[in-house]
């Protein structure tokens, strides 16, 4: 590839991830509308699309555009597409059905997006992945149909678990031995039976659903090489104790169902949400960064030991947060949820800024050399 294509191929990709920025940020300012402190934008609209935003706004734009990549075909950019436009229709005051709609053929073209994969490498790893677009196409009909958020919670939940541990079956596969794949497919088919049936059965179902999230993490946990590679140093040791921190919370969120089943409101849900999509989403978003963002971008995007600082930040404040939570009503307890809350949103700034510093940094480096 000569040095223009690959400019251009950079610039094409990079196209896609400010509307996914702005979903991160819109529904980082809906986070503080939420929890009652001065935001930068008011809107009467953003605290009702906050977690669509940050779940299929951004995350959903940031894997579908991977998926594109990987994928190598101009057709699979349909997804990052027509997800991020979904953001931007959320956010804008066209009515709220357009960005419904837009969401909806973002998530339809992300499971077709995962046809031909499935076609090239008959991969229980893409198969995993799959699974987990289909439950994102299944939120965002649902959605659109005028389902409430708090009842596809568990959709949501499936979309990111599922495609994160597929991700982590295709990294780590020659650790997690040849039979990883069958087992992890089985836990993975118990999940989503799981989050089929607390929708229709809410009382049976959500501790199934719990027992089935439970089983799943304590795998991943058990076989992850970040067991091993905590051990290590750099990247591999930084990388390790946010996968093993996102598992815990994944943990947490688990046994928030498995105890306590559904929760459309107060500190169980919040602590369900939160552990989930701050906890074990954002972690592993800091573990992969530097090794997926330049793989898609064609960015340099190094890892600097102050990575650590935000990563430290996110968990301490979520603790603090959900710990808080559960004290509602307690004397300071309010003011402290409010605190653990402002300190998550900086830690997932600090670490946008820190991520952005560190590719700045590496390609001026580069140019220079």
């Amino acid at each position: 590839m000569t040095a223009l294509s690959a400019t251009v191929v950079r610039w094409w990709r990079a196209g896609f991830v400010p509307p996914a920025a702005l979903a991160l940020l819109a529904g980082l300012d809906a986070a503080l509308i939420l929890l009652g402190v001065p935001a930068p934008v008011t809107s009467d609209r953003l605290p009702d699309v906050h977690g669509i935003l940050l779940v299929l706004g951004f995350v959903g734009t940031l894997v579908s555009l991977e998926r594109a990549v990987a994928l190598r075909h101009p057709a699979g950019f349909a997804a990052p597409a027509a997800l991020g436009l979904g953001g931007l229709l959320l956010l804008s005051p066209a009515p709220l059905a357009a960005g419904r709609a837009a969401l909806l053929l973002g998530t339809l073209a992300l499971v077709g997006v995962y046809v031909p994969l499935w076609r090239r490498q008959r991969d229980d790893a893409v198969l995993v992945q799959a699974f987990g677009a289909v439950l994102a196409a299944g939120a965002a009909l649902l959605w659109l149909a005028g389902v409430g958020v708090p009842v596809l919670l568990p959709w949501l939940v499936g979309f990111v678990v599922l495609t994160i541990g597929g991700e982590r079956l295709e990294l780590a596969r020659l650790a997690m031995g040849p039979r990883a794949g069958s087992a992890f497919l089985a836990l993975s088919t118990a999940l989503v039976a799981g989050v089929v049936a607390a929708l229709l059965w809410p009382g049976v179902g959500y501790p199934l659903l719990g027992l089935a999230l439970l089983a799943l993490v304590g795998w991943l946990a058990v076989h992850d090489v970040a067991r091993r590679t905590i051990r290590s140093t750099g990247l591999a040791r930084f990388a390790a104790g946010c996968l093993l921190a996102g598992y815990g919370w994944l943990a947490v969120a688990a046994v928030c169902w498995l105890l306590g089943a559904a929760a459309p409101d107060g500190a169980g849900y919040d602590a369900v949400v939160h552990a989930v999509f701050l906890g074990f989403t954002f972690s592993m978003i800091m573990a992969h960064a530097p090794v997926i963002l330049p793989a898609v971008l064609r960015l340099p995007l190094p890892y600097h030991p102050a990575m650590i600082a935000p990563a430290v930040l996110l968990h301490g404040s979520l603790a603090l947060r959900l710990w808080a939570g559960r004290l509602d009503g307690a004397h300071g307890a309010h003011g402290a949820w409010q605190v653990g809350g402002l300190l998550n949103i900086t830690a997932v700034l600090l670490f946008a800024g820190v991520a952005a510093w560190s590719s700045v940094r590496a390609a001026h480096r580069g140019g220079a050399q």
